[in-house]
């Protein structure tokens, strides 16, 4: 009897044990990525001779998530406002400043295992600033607000840590106007970036 009661005890005792560490983890997960911002660029030519461009660049965010079940979180994307250059026909003609934060909510497949992949939709709202583009003649209009889809994959590397891959598809476009050019809007700077990051989650 004692032989049969062992193997049951020594089970029961290996989940309990696994019981705090998955306690532990609570619904907040907070994560720092390394963004890779790639702009489709799809505007319409503002001269017979090419188009306004934004650059690539790749620069640091974090995140923040809470989980209201196992499966069900909501993600905020945050960083600092970002400088781009913008070219016309591959020629650099200012720059501006964008802060694009984006809110989703996601579904987890597998919340349970080491492996988590999840899929994601929402909002994005961005703030254009500093603009200079072609020595103050030609602006932006300060706010863009689109939608968000993202996929990705939380890898468990130790109690609370996770790895992060994530790939995201935003919609941000705003006016170009030429004030002082004695024109009113011009084209549209359709950004509509597709964003992929690296990162390192914590869960608590």
């Amino acid at each position: 009897m004692k032989s049969k009661l062992l193997p049951s005890a020594l089970a029961a005792v290996a989940l309990l044990a696994a019981l705090p560490a998955c306690a532990d983890e609570g619904p907040w997960m907070v994560r720092g990525r390394i963004l890779d911002m790639n702009p489709k660029n799809d505007n319409s030519p503002l001269s017979p001779v090419g188009k306004v461009e934004a650059e690539h660049k790749a620069f640091p965010e974090v995140d923040f998530s809470y989980f209201f079940t196992k499966n069900i979180a909501a993600e905020l994307i945050l960083t600092y406002p970002q400088s781009h250059d913008i070219t016309l026909n591959g020629s650099n003609i200012g720059s501006l400043k964008h802060l694009p934060p984006t809110l989703t909510v996601q579904y987890h497949f597998m919340p349970d295992s080491d492996v988590q992949p999840y899929v994601g939709a929402g909002v994005n709202y961005t703030r254009f600033s500093d603009v200079n583009i072609l020595g103050g003649k030609v602006t932006t209009d300060t706010d863009s607000f689109g939608l968000a889809a993202q996929a990705g994959l939380d890898y468990r590397v130790a109690p609370q840590w996770y790895l992060n891959l994530d790939a995201k598809y935003v919609n941000i476009e705003t006016n170009v106007n030429g004030p002082g050019l004695g024109l009113g809007t011009i084209t549209k700077l359709k950004i509509d970036p597709w964003l992929l990051s690296v990162g390192v989650g914590y869960r608590f």
